[in-house]
Formats: C-alpha cells, sequence, structure tokens
C-alpha cells in the first residue's frame, strides 16, 4: 500500500458531501453528488468545461444552497450557511479569476485574509493600543511568515496589480494561508500559468500540505498536475459523479476516458 493511501487510511472525513443536487431555473447544475475528502489529503476535481466543477466548490465555500443533500465537516452537519460563517468555520479558497485589491500591496492583501483572527472590537481598534495593537503586531508577524514561506519577501510592499500573473496568483494563495484554514479550495490554480509557474505552484500546493497539514481540494485541467500531486481524484461531466479513486485508477476508468481524458488530454 503506499504512503497516501496508508495516510488516507488512518485519516477521518474533513468533508462529506451526500447527495448533492443544484439547479438554477430548470438547469441542474450538479446532480445527486456524494464524495468525501478526508483529513490531510490532496482531492482533485476534474472534467470537462460545464461539468459542474466550480459550481460544487461554491457549494462548499457556502456561495450556493443546494436545493437536496448534506454537507458535513468536521465531524458536524452543516445547514444553510454565508461564505463568511464558512470561513470561520476553517475553509478558504482561491479562485479562478484572481480576486485582489490591486491597489494595496502584497503584504496588506495577505493581510486581509486574517480577518477571522482579529477579535478585538471596533472601540479597540479605533484606539489601536493595548489590546489591538498586540492582535496587529501578531497577525504580521503570522503574514511575514506566510510571505516567507512563499518566497515573496522581495514583493511585499509592492502593489500587486503591478506584478505579473503568476505572482498574483501566488498572493492569492498567501491570503488564503493567512486564514490558516482546515481546508483549502483551490479553483483552477495553474489556469493561464507557463510551465516554470505551475511547476512552483506545484511546489507550493504541497509543501502546504505537508508543513501545514492542510486538507486540500483544488479544480485543475492539466492532467499531469493532477496525476502528480493529487491523492484521490473525482470526475464530473455534465453535473454527474463519472469517476472516483486514485490517479491510476481514474486514468484507467474507460467511462472518465470516453468523457473526458480522451478529448485533449
Amino acid at each position: 500500500m503506499t504512503e497516501p493511501l496508508q495516510r488516507m487510511e488512518a485519516a477521518s472525513k474533513l468533508l462529506e458531501l451526500k447527495n448533492i443536487d443544484l439547479s438554477f431555473g430548470g438547469v441542474k447544475a450538479i446532480s445527486n453528488i456524494s464524495f468525501d475528502v478526508m483529513e490531510g489529503e490532496v482531492r482533485a476535481i476534474i472534467g470537462p468545461n460545464g461539468a459542474g466543477k466550480s459550481s460544487l466548490l461554491n457549494v462548499i465555500n457556502g456561495f450556493y444552497h443546494p436545493q437536496q443533500g448534506e454537507i458535513w465537516f468536521d465531524g458536524k452537519q452543516r445547514h444553510s450557511m454565508k461564505p463568511y460563517q464558512i470561513a470561520y468555520q476553517g475553509i478558504a479558497r482561491t479562485f479562478q479569476n484572481i480576486a485582489l485589491f490591486k491597489g494595496m500591496s502584497v503584504l496588506d492583501n495577505i493581510m486581509t485574509g486574517r480577518f477571522t483572527h482579529m477579535h478585538k472590537n471596533i472601540l479597540w481598534q479605533a484606539l489601536w493600543k493595548g489590546p489591538a495593537e498586540q492582535e496587529e503586531i501578531e497577525n504580521r508577524e503570522f503574514v511575514e511568515h506566510i510571505i516567507d514561506f512563499l518566497e515573496i519577501q522581495a514583493i511585499r510592499k509592492t502593489p500587486v496589480g503591478r506584478l505579473p500573473y503568476g505572482l498574483q496568483k501566488r498572493v492569492e494563495l498567501g491570503r488564503a494561508l493567512a486564514a490558516q484554514p482546515k481546508m483549502l479550495l483551490l479553483d483552477e490554480p495553474m489556469a493561464g500559468m507557463n510551465v516554470e509557474e505551475k511547476e512552483d505552484m506545484c511546489r507550493f500546493i504541497l509543501d502546504v500540505n505537508d508543513t501545514f497539514g492542510t486538507t486540500i481540494a483544488l479544480i485543475e485541467h492539466d492532467m499531469g498536475v493532477v496525476m502528480d500531486i493529487a491523492d484521490r481524484v473525482v470526475v464530473l461531466d455534465y453535473g454527474r459523479k463519472i469517476g472516483d479513486g486514485t490517479p491510476e485508477v481514474v486514468r484507467n476508468d474507460q467511462t472518465v476516458i470516453d468523457a473526458y481524458l480522451g478529448v485533449s488530454h
């Protein structure tokens, strides 16, 4: 038995989706989807465009509320919650289209990820003395640690709008990590990157998983990346699950080959 599989057998389910249905009017985006994400694993979600991958991530993140099904996170059933409440539960994400504050520095963008760790009330924040000042110092120390981890010290004071695409993606990853999430959702983290940038991002994703023990669920179209970094893969097509298992199992599944892997992959 390989090391990733041994690790998963010893782990518990951090996230479990049971029979999720999501519709927009008469259009069914997700139909009867069930799968789990084990604590500490890298779980990939793949499928052709329009398969329902981003909709599924939005269900996990609380942007969409399914009409049917159950969502369990960290051993508790989750009912309708807003994204900020889910952030407090320990889920952070990056987006397919970069969502950063372009006029703000790298440091300040990553600091926004510490929102869930800022507990002093508005009066203390306005005075910025005593407990509020200490809280600010502690949060900045953690953000500096993230900056060092992602090797972006040289651009820490640079407005992110001036950075190349690959570095902006890394900053967005840093902002998500600043929340110290139990689960990190990555929506096409390699999209638009060149080979060198992809290699860097793969390294950082694996380092996040290994160093921080963060559970990761990611959407990715680059099958070379998926096969290299994922412990398990779930495959969607037209809103339905058509495959689920290790990369090797999924790669040899004829249904998956016919629907996705056999088309330009």
